[in-house]
């Protein structure tokens, strides 16, 4: 297993997959942020391991530590931020019939991946 993948906002590292399973390492840089997205085929659980997410699930706004955890349903609109001086990581495990990157849509995105 493996990819990664690198962009201004920070980066991700594939640390396991298989069948209707994805499990990621999500760092974002101090100050930066992930696009307004949702997907049509997968939720998401994120715990965080390192900083202080700033997570927008639907039109609710949270802080999340390093030990604590959400979840992102099917088609949910979602967003995790960076707004603290150290960097943010997170574990991210997606669950569906269909895990590929091209399952983002994306709403709002400060990188013009729209």
């Amino acid at each position: 297993f493996g990819g990664r993948s690198a962009v201004v906002w920070g980066s991700f590292e594939i640390l396991d997959e298989g069948d209707g399973f994805k499990v990621k390492k999500i760092t974002v840089l101090s100050g930066q942020r992930l696009s307004l997205q949702y997907h049509k085929f997968r939720s998401e659980h994120w715990t965080v391991v390192q900083g202080i997410a700033t997570a927008t699930i639907g039109n609710k706004v949270s802080k999340l530590k390093s030990d604590e955890s959400l979840y992102i349903p099917l088609n949910e609109i979602h967003s995790v931020a960076n707004e603290e001086k150290e960097q943010l990581q997170f574990i991210e495990v997606q669950l569906g019939n269909y895990l590929g990157e091209d399952d983002i849509v994306r709403l709002k995105d400060i990188y013009n991946r729209i």
